[in-house]
């Protein structure tokens, strides 16, 4: 009987996740990725517990930078704007969202529900006409004072505010203060520290009315009350959460959580609130208030041209590999980020360790198979702590609970040593153990978790996580993960090289394997007799741990082989396997023995792995490589 995880559902409960909708005056950047990728793991993983989930995304296209953008381009703006937005939602598609709609918020859907909106606050007596006169910041579409700025510059845009008068019509923001205020103490924004920084900003002064309207304009939606005037910002922009719904209204709103970053933290938590107020809706129960991503520690954003382009990234590297570099960013803090930050990731984490800990793990259950048992490992993995965190939006931390216990699986595979002893028990509880983390992690790396379940014959379900499953036909995985190589790891591979032709006596090769690594010429190369042998038998080498001397039959002779290749494979997988050999070495004297030349093998940097280098088909033994 397997032991029992004690794990939650919570089927029939619903579950409405938004990131913020993003401006399409230039292409996203990896900031936008973050936002999104984050959003689709909540999403994911509420969908994972039973939850009934909608989880929008979408573009703000009515804003004024949009056409400002567009006119300097030359372009005509609907063009500009929907051309850009396609690249958001190809952007979306290639990140693999589990996104159940896209709003745009030049559709007729929004646009009619955003009058219907206005007109319902206008009629309540909470927008009036007046004249306003002071700075506007372009970048953020709002009016600022003063003391907003740092150095006469917004700190958000780095940019000068323009000085601005004009008619307009005011939403009596001022008058919902104090329910705003109480919505904040009661925990509306995560985490707290971003809703004590909104909290002491009321304290220190009182709300003005809002600007609502904007005049002269040719571009936005028309006001509903007055033809000369367009609805700014606040009530179009942020009402898209609402009308995005639809006839799924009354199932889904007021959303659970809105995903979004620091930046906009008062739009979402003081002007939004209080336009639902005023409206009638009820308030959203979350805001979730996520940090930025930095390079070289200076914030990544389009108006200060530092920016890495996400769709750049995803034609180089695997999806899951970019989501999961970003889904180890800190939730609530700032964190730096970069393609040197990914490629660790992917090369430490995913390959090193889960990628690993499968390849090797269904390669032994295809050969000896499993014995079902009850697995104790699922008693060192913390299903309630990962809960609560992802319970509580602390994304990266269920993430490396997930991998603490895919460190402790490995500990165990390598503790127990199953390629030797070919405990199919020790196999039943690492598979069994492989299935609970590929469930948790389908959240955050979907793709590499369906080739996991689809490897080893399961089905993405929390339930399965304590169930005891039965597996058959288990076959070996393929590659989940390739180490990847950069112009800065090949950089870094030629100093090593250059600095072992200076160090030659502390180049230290593997015993019994070929490992090239001095530069050498062509003329140098074809001196090596590379031929296919295969091994015919093995035998211990008394007092030696790494290695074992191999009979190989080279075609035209038999050799004995000193090979350091023990805790790399058992007697039975070595057993008539072709390998690659080089005929020509000098022979050498080794443990009371003399071995007559090397095998070709694929060496790991640190040495903790080695994978000896076969014919990709029957090859008769002799045959020379070239």
């Amino acid at each position: 009987m397997v032991t029992k995880t004690k794990t939650t559902s919570k089927k029939g409960k619903k579950f409405y996740i938004t990131t913020a909708i993003d401006y399409v005056n230039a292409k996203p950047h990896i900031g936008h990725a973050y936002e999104k990728v984050l959003a689709d793991a909540l999403a994911r993983w509420h969908r994972l517990i039973g939850e009934k989930v909608w989880f929008l995304t979408g573009t703000d296209e009515n804003a004024q930078k949009n056409a400002l953008v567009a006119r300097e381009k030359g372009i005509e703006v609907a063009k500009f704007v929907k051309d850009n937005s396609d690249v958001f939602e190809e952007l979306c598609k290639k990140l693999g969202l589990s996104n159940d709609d896209f709003i745009r918020t030049t559709e007729t859907r929004h646009v009619k529900k955003v009058k219907e909106i206005f007109k319902e606050i206008y009629d309540k007596g909470d927008i009036y006409k007046g004249k306003y006169e002071g700075l506007y910041c372009t970048g953020c579409e709002a009016f600022v004072t003063e003391k907003d700025l740092v150095d006469g510059k917004c700190p958000e845009h780095n940019r000068e505010p323009l000085k601005m008068s004009e008619d307009a019509y005011f939403f009596k923001l001022s008058k919902y203060q104090v329910q705003i205020q109480k919505l904040i103490r009661d925990g509306l924004i995560i985490p707290r520290e971003k809703g004590n920084e909104i909290l002491s900003r009321l304290e220190a002064e009182d709300l003005r009315d809002l600007c609502v309207s904007r005049t002269n304009l040719d571009w936005g939606i028309d006001s509903p009350i007055d033809k000369k005037f367009k609805i700014y910002v606040w009530i179009d922009a942020l009402s898209n959460y609402v009308t995005a719904l639809g006839n799924k209204e009354d199932d889904f709103w007021p959303a659970d959580v809105h995903v979004i970053g620091k930046g906009i933290n008062w739009f979402h938590t003081v002007i939004w609130p209080a336009i639902l107020l005023s409206a009638g809706y009820k308030i959203p129960k979350n805001v979730l208030v996520h940090g930025y991503l930095n390079l070289g520690g200076q914030k990544m954003s389009k108006s200060l041209g530092n920016v890495i382009d996400p769709l750049e990234l995803l034609k180089k590297y695997e999806v899951d590999s970019v989501r999961y570099s970003l889904l180890k960013c800190s939730v609530f803090e700032d964190s730096d980020y970069s393609e040197e930050i990914l490629v660790n990731r992917n090369n430490n984490e995913l390959a090193d360790k889960l990628g690993n800990l499968v390849s090797r793990t269904s390669t032994l259950a295809e050969k000896y198979g499993v014995e079902k048992c009850d697995n104790k490992l699922l008693s060192k993995l913390k299903i309630k702590e990962i809960e609560e965190a992802m319970n509580n939006f602390e994304v990266e931390k269920a993430l490396g609970l997930i991998f603490n216990f895919v460190d402790r699986v490995n500990e165990f595979v390598q503790e127990k040593k199953p390629w030797e002893t070919h405990d199919k028990k020790v196999l039943y509880q690492a598979v069994d153990s492989i299935k609970a983390i590929a469930v948790l992690l389908s959240a955050f790396i979907p793709g590499t978790c369906e080739k996991i379940a689809q490897t080893l014959g399961f089905e993405i379900k929390y339930s399965n996580l304590d169930k005891n499953l039965v597996y058959k036909n288990l076959k070996k995985s393929e590659i989940l993960f390739k180490k990847i190589e950069t112009s800065e790891t090949q950089q870094s591979s030629k100093k090593e090289v250059k600095e072992k032709l200076n160090k030659p006596k502390e180049n230290k090769n593997i015993e019994g394997i070929a490992t090239m690594t001095d530069l050498i010429k062509y003329d140098d190369f074809a001196k090596l007799d590379l031929r296919v042998g295969t091994i015919k038998k093995i035998e211990d080498v008394e007092g030696a741990d790494k290695l074992l001397k191999l009979e190989v039959d080279t075609g035209k002779d038999k050799r004995t082989i000193l090979a350091g290749i023990k805790k790399f494979y058992t007697k039975e997988e070595l057993k008539g396997k072709q390998i690659i050999v080089i005929c020509n070495l000098e022979p050498r004297k080794m443990r009371g023995f003399v071995s007559e030349g090397m095998l070709l093998a694929a060496v790991s940097e640190d040495e903790s792995s080695v994978v000896l280098l076969s014919p990709e088909k029957k090859a008769s033994n002799g045959w020379k490589v070239q």
